[in-house]
């Protein structure tokens, strides 16, 4: 199976790589990255259409590929991400988020919802679904360490905002590059943790029947 991976950041192809590697080693990847898409949306506050049709742009590059299957790991996109999905059904085209999510809300009733990307907090709570308490949390700085390539800053700070989810039934991590402090979040505040990567290279495992 060839799976196309697109993303928004650079930090986001190790964790989705080791994730495949870890749980479905024998599919084939393919990266495709611009790098410009979240700042973008930054400056331009909110989606646009000129942002969809950019997203639209990369899924018809990806199935002309010979992809079996599209998986975005961009959290902040999601409307853009649907337009594709749509596009080249009935192809899998998953969210980033869209496994995760599914797993949180069969696990717990009060999520905790942690996020480096101060856009997620906006974009991805509308995706759960009204019977589940979300807590979200930006884990303030730790985005802009890891850009700075101190990936243990990151850590630190995202492990340390974690602790104001204490109340919650499991904690979920909103960006891909969050997964490798997933272990110290768990330990500190002895919650259950679910990463984006994994729930998503399983999710696409199954629908491909792999």
């Amino acid at each position: 199976m060839r799976i196309t991976l697109i993303h928004a950041l650079k930090h986001s192809i190790v964790p989705i790589e080791a994730s495949f590697a870890r749980l479905w080693p024998e599919a084939r990847l393919m990266n495709l990255l611009d790098d410009s898409l979240s700042a973008d949306l930054a400056q331009d506050g909110k989606l646009t259409d000129r942002m969809t049709e950019r997203f639209l742009t990369m899924g018809r590059y990806a199935a002309g590929t010979g992809a079996n299957g599209i998986l975005f790991t961009c959290s902040a996109f999601g409307p853009c991400i649907e337009a594709v999905a749509r596009a080249h059904a009935p192809m899998p085209v998953l969210k980033p988020n869209e496994a995760m999510i599914e797993q949180a809300v069969a696990k717990g009733k009060a999520i905790g919802l942690l996020s480096t990307f101060p856009p997620t907090l906006v974009s991805m709570p509308p995706e759960f679904p009204s019977s589940v308490t979300l807590v979200p949390k930006l884990a303030e700085g730790a985005l802009a360490a890891l850009d700075r390539g101190d990936s243990a800053e990151h850590d630190r700070i995202v492990v340390e905002a974690a602790k104001d989810l204490r109340d919650c039934d499991l904690i979920a991590l909103a960006q891909y590059s969050m997964a490798p402090a997933a272990e110290r979040v768990a330990e500190v505040t002895g919650r259950p943790v679910l990463t984006t990567p994994d729930s998503a290279v399983l999710k696409l495992k199954t629908i491909l029947g792999a």
